[in-house]
């Protein structure tokens, strides 16, 4: 008997061998998970317009550079506090993008890990609007300790807000890719932005001139951020009903520490992406400049309701409008023309906003810049997708989006600092800059992916 045991070992270090514990690059059944995707493509492209439409209308009262700014300058007088506040909230996501890609990477369907996260997000707007209420009243009159409570608490909330954002944005872009096809995505993402912020702009008008201005339930702003958790939940709502395909290309399961190891990797393997992965991070410098353009509009008139929702609306009907022109785009030539044409955009309004004397001026900068500002979010996130093979995506997610969220969470606070020191001038001057050249990178040494060598 014992002669013939080695047989079974052997055969058992045989089987072993042959079965491999990392996926193919292509699996054979791939073409079954494509029609799969095309069987429910008209199902999702609904559920991503909802989801977009209520999703992104709450999220904006939240992220639009007018509200909170104008809030959290209310509560502390301080351009410091504000560009701490985002600079805390983009710190939650410096590393958390790692831990959504080691939640979904090896998973087969992972729309239950997006919910979760998308709801823990939620949770913090509700949390702001709370601190408001008990502890903001939003009047001068409000005692020093209990408007510095409210700040504490608002930081706190945006800080795990931006937290669970940094998971949710690898985990929904990723859902985005399984159930859209490539040359479905930049019509789509157009079509949820457009929708979302011709709600979002009435919404951001009647939140400022009528919640803000009447100083609804005795805290006008409270009330504006209460309003955007509750259109969010619609939102979620809508996703819960994605219909999720089967994923065939995946990754070994890894830990949030194995994730960082593998992007080495696949930087040093894909110079491309390396190019547009520093380009991108360096483009992201404006997000420094970002709170303190409505605090620099203060400097030339009063920062009533009425002006705040004016600006909110044409921000976020500028963004919406060309992001329907920049998704079009995108389909038909690559998300490569779509970034330099936000980019060169974006400069551009860094240099009118230095010559605006009056209201009108601050219009056209904000047309400019939210012309620019949510078309190049919403490229530079597609064309990460991309890059590579399918089971990378995660990963080439979670890298991107951290280098970009590591710069929105140091900039804000340099930001603050110069204003603080220097003035808005040489913020907006040094903004300009750095996005000048991020714009040259990306022209002369990032290649449009969608026609290379992948």
């Amino acid at each position: 008997m014992s002669a013939d045991r080695p047989g079974p070992t052997t055969s058992r270090r045989v089987g072993r061998t042959a079965r491999p514990n990392k996926p193919p690059f292509d699996p054979p059944d791939r073409d079954a998970e494509a029609r799969e995707v095309a069987e429910h493509l008209r199902r999702n492209t609904l559920i991503q317009l909802a989801h977009g439409l209520f999703g992104q209308t709450g999220f904006r009262l939240v992220s639009a550079p007018t509200f909170l700014p104008a809030y959290l300058f209310l509560l502390s007088g301080s351009d410091f506090v504000v560009g701490l506040a985002r600079s805390l909230q983009a710190a939650g996501t410096v590393a958390s993008p790692m831990l959504g890609a080691s939640l979904i990477g090896h998973r087969k369907r992972f729309l239950g890990v997006t919910l979760a996260s998308s709801a823990l997000m939620r949770l913090q707007i509700l949390g702001i609007a709370l601190a408001g209420f008990v502890l903001g009243g939003a009047t001068t009159q409000s005692p020093d300790s209990r408007a510095n409570a409210a700040v504490v608490a608002i930081i706190v909330f945006l800080t795990f807000m931006g937290f669970f954002q940094g998971v949710a944005q690898v985990t929904m872009n990723a859902l985005r890719a399984k159930v859209i096809p490539i040359n479905r995505r930049g019509i789509i993402s157009g079509a949820r932005h457009f929708l979302a912020g011709l709600t979002s702009a009435g919404v951001s008008f009647v939140a400022g001139a009528y919640i803000i201005e009447e100083n609804l339930f005795g805290d006008g702003y409270a009330s504006v951020f209460l309003l955007a958790f509750g259109i969010t939940c619609i939102g979620l709502v809508a996703l819960a009903l994605t219909h999720e395909p089967t994923a065939v290309s995946l990754r070994p399961r890894a830990s949030m520490t194995e994730t960082f190891k593998a992007v080495g990797p696949i930087l040093r393997g894909q110079p491309a992406f390396r190019r547009f992965f520093v380009a991108r991070a360096l483009a992201s410098c404006g997000s420094m400049a970002l709170p303190f353009y409505i605090l620099y509009a203060g400097t030339l008139m009063e920062l009533t309701g009425a002006l705040l929702g004016l600006l909110t609306t044409v921000w976020l009907l500028s963004s919406s409008t060309a992001n329907l022109v920049w998704g079009a785009l995108a389909d038909r030539y690559g998300y490569k023309v779509v970034i330099v044409a936000t980019l060169a955009c974006w400069v551009a309004s860094h240099v009118q906003l230095l010559f605006v004397e009056d209201l009108t001026g601050v219009i056209v900068f904000y047309v400019l810049m939210g012309s620019a500002y949510g078309g190049f979010s919403q490229s530079g996130q597609n064309m990460v997708l991309e890059f590579g093979r399918p089971a990378d995506i995660p990963i080439r997610l979670a890298a991107s989006g951290s280098a970009v969220n590591l710069v929105g969470a140091v900039g804000p606070f340099v930001g603050g600092l110069m204003v603080a020191s220097t003035g808005y001038v040489a913020l907006f001057v040094t903004t300009a800059a750095l996005q000048a050249v991020a714009l040259v990178i990306i022209l002369v040494a990032v290649p449009e992916p969608r026609y290379g060598a992948r």
